[in-house]
């Protein structure tokens, strides 16, 4: 009996400091996006996955890492969140001030880009309440980028059509209007 308690003892404390570990230096680290414009403050929280000569974005059937047409966190680890300051629109739809959980479902010409009132889910593998969707927008998918890009990116832009965030990875960009 003692072997056996020294032994699931060493597992344990093993395990434990795997999860400290990961905790610690996640594969796909953790990132804050901050922006601010026309008195409204933004700001994203996601983790960032490295492409590593993985296919991302296809079918299930090509081994895809984020298959087309299925529930994507939009990251890695935890969920995504996108918080505001205050009302705006969000691809021609209003959105209320607050923190939503961000989660998409990507295709080839499209994608669904869903905020959520479920913002402080933390692992996220799941698929979300989707009874708590606050707003479901498609937004148009350029898959065409001239240069891969490693490590999934999300940020802010601003040009001469006005504020956009971006969500970029491998050679696909999607492009989200907010005023």
């Amino acid at each position: 009996m003692k072997t056996f308690l020294k032994i699931f003892g060493a597992v344990l404390l093993a395990f434990v400091l795997y999860i400290s570990y990961m905790i610690a230096f996640p594969l796909s680290p953790k990132e804050t996006v901050n922006y601010s414009a026309d008195n409204s403050d933004f700001e994203v929280i996601y983790s960032r996955p490295y492409k590593n000569g993985r296919l991302i974005f296809g079918s299930k059937e090509e081994g895809a890492l984020v298959p087309f047409r299925n529930y994507w966190r939009t990251g890695a680890n935890a969920a995504t969140t996108f918080e505001t300051s205050n009302d705006i629109i969000f691809n021609k739809e209003k959105v209320k001030a607050g923190k939503y959980r961000l989660y998409t479902i990507p295709n080839v010409e499209s994608w669904k880009v869903v905020l959520n009132s479920e913002a402080d889910k933390f692992f996220a593998i799941s698929e979300p309440d989707y009874s708590k969707d606050v707003l479901t927008i498609k937004a148009p998918s350029n898959s065409k980028l001239e240069e891969s890009v490693e490590q999934f990116t999300i940020d802010f832009s601003k040009d001469s059509l006005g504020l956009k965030m971006n969500l970029k990875w491998d050679k696909t960009s999607v492009s989200i209007p907010i005023e």
